[in-house]
């Protein structure tokens, strides 16, 4: 009965004490003093009151949680326990958490309650990881197995020398959290343990990371990877950026760092998109890489040994002429016999057998992209004053820009000077300056960047132009918003950097031209 002699009903929860903790005090009652060792440590509990008229309610709705605050805290033991702090400064910790989702995250590298250790990473760089067997079960089939399997071994302590200690760490924080935390010098060596540990959706969102992460500069390395980890995916994904824009990636310091199968395959390429000069310069560049690899001297006869068969997937006999004799015949790789084959073979009607390729690779065929129905011609336009014409597109797909198509003189045959702009949200991704000469025609003619540019989907790029040229030109009519180009899908909108009138219905830039 209470104070105002309503009747209620008490309910009291008793925490229970650990064996640990009785056997403890059993021991001092036997040898401390009766007074002292009859006590035990003091007993949790709380009570809580009821009306007996009211039905009986849910713990959620009797202890209502605010959502901000459960966050707040989750995050604040999160990023404590990522630091390997795991101090739980409140008793009564899991009633600050309203679903067992918050409550495995405090677990989270953290010791308390910790059945199991992992010592990970190579000697001189370990660090020691607590962990908890029934978690790491449920989100994992080898940890199950490892715990919990016919052939368990009841081990304190675990070396994962093959692992680096970040990448276990983000990996520990997707199966406690349900947290994906990926940066790019972690990726590659997250997804490794997430294929050793057999944790399917982290290593999804490894290869997405991958793919949108995917450039030149790394193309050549992500190959060489994703052959490793059997993405068969993200593999085709390296080659489209590989193909299109070969020259970058060639040139790129990922390149060196590939391993000699992986070296085979692109030399071999017969979509390679790329001058074979270059492919030569840049196997003599991994060469090198190679024999310091293998802590050989960099001598011309070593690279060449470490070259191997692949030297051979060189298509020099395609080389222009001046590029071989400047380039491949005086760089000491090939031998005597091979160098005057070679010669030979540009100058004499009977050429000799060569060991070397001696077709020209295939390369990529340019697609393009026309936005126009009709073209035209007045005469008070289109002319040309120093001024831009400018237009914004967007794709589906990821392709890769080569290119514009202009339009020429309408006024019989004319030279134009055309400096071409590739931006996106006003950062400058590709430029050139170059001329080209029109017949009076209403075709287009192309004016190309020095590497194709890599366009994202979803994304508007801003393509412009500006003209030098004393004649008028044709310009474009019925401009279209939309346009499908094989499986690629166009969209277009008018751009505020145009100040020479070119926009959606009309003028200039009629074509892109991509590969894809």
């Amino acid at each position: 009965v209470d104070a105002k002699g309503r009747n209620m009903k008490c309910l009291t929860f008793l925490l229970m004490l650990p064996e640990s903790v009785k056997s403890k005090s059993s021991k001092s009652s036997k040898k401390g003093s009766p007074s002292s060792s009859s006590k035990l440590p003091p007993v949790c509990y709380e009570i809580i009151t009821l009306k007996t008229k009211k039905k009986k309610k849910m713990a959620a709705e009797i202890f209502p949680t605010k959502k901000s605050t459960s966050t707040t805290t989750v995050q604040q033991y999160q990023q404590q326990n990522l630091n390997n702090n795991n101090t739980i400064q409140c008793c009564n910790w899991q009633g600050l958490y309203s679903t067992i989702r918050e409550r495995n995250a405090v677990m989270f590298n953290n010791e308390l309650m910790a059945d199991v250790y992992f010592v990970v990473g190579q000697s001189g760089g370990t660090q020691r990881l607590p962990g908890h067997k029934y978690v790491l079960a449920v989100g994992s089939s080898v940890f199950h197995a490892m715990f919990y399997g016919e052939l368990a071994e009841d081990k304190e302590e675990i070396r994962i020398p093959d692992v680096e200690p970040p990448a276990f760490l983000a990996m520990l924080k997707y199966i406690y959290c349900d947290e994906i935390d990926l940066s790019a010098d972690t990726v590659l060596a997250t997804l490794y343990a997430a294929k050793k540990y057999i944790v399917p959706h982290l290593a999804r969102a490894c290869v997405n990371f991958l793919e949108t992460s995917l450039s030149a500069k790394n193309a050549c390395i992500l190959l060489s990877q994703s052959c490793l980890f059997e993405e068969p995916d993200l593999t085709q994904r390296c080659w489209e950026v590989i193909d299109a824009q070969a020259e970058l990636a060639l040139k790129s310091e990922g390149f060196c760092d590939i391993d000699s199968q992986t070296l085979e395959s692109i030399l071999r390429r017969e979509t390679l998109n790329a001058k074979e000069i270059v492919v030569f310069e840049a196997a003599l560049s991994w060469a090198e890489a190679e024999c310091q690899r293998r802590e050989m001297n960099i001598t011309i006869d070593n690279q060449r040994k470490v070259l191997g068969q692949a030297v051979y997937s060189i298509r020099i006999p395609t080389m222009g002429l001046d590029d071989f004799a400047n380039g491949a015949a005086q760089s000491g790789v090939l031998t005597l016999n091979e160098t005057n084959d070679i010669f030979l073979w540009y100058t004499a009607a009977k050429k000799p057998e060569l060991q070397f390729m001696s077709q020209p690779r295939k390369g990529l065929t340019p697609q393009k992209c026309h936005r126009f129905q009709s073209c035209a011609y007045r005469s008070n336009q289109w002319r040309y004053r120093g001024r831009c014409d400018s237009i914004q597109f967007a794709v589906d797909k990821r392709v890769f820009i080569a290119g514009f198509g202009l339009y020429g003189s309408s006024c019989g045959s004319a030279e134009y000077t055309a400096k071409i702009e590739l931006k996106r949200q006003g950062v400058l991704l590709g430029t050139n300056l170059s001329k080209y000469f029109s017949d009076g025609s209403s075709n287009t003619f192309p004016v190309w960047f020095d590497y194709p540019v890599q366009i994202e989907p979803d994304t508007f790029y801003t393509a412009s132009v500006v003209l030098d040229g004393s004649e008028l030109s044709y310009f474009g009519q019925e401009g279209m918003t939309e346009v499908q180009c094989g499986k690629v899908t166009f969209q277009f909108q008018c751009s505020s950097d145009s100040t020479n009138g070119t926009g959606v219905q009309g003028g200039q830039i009629p074509e892109l031209i991509f590969y894809a």
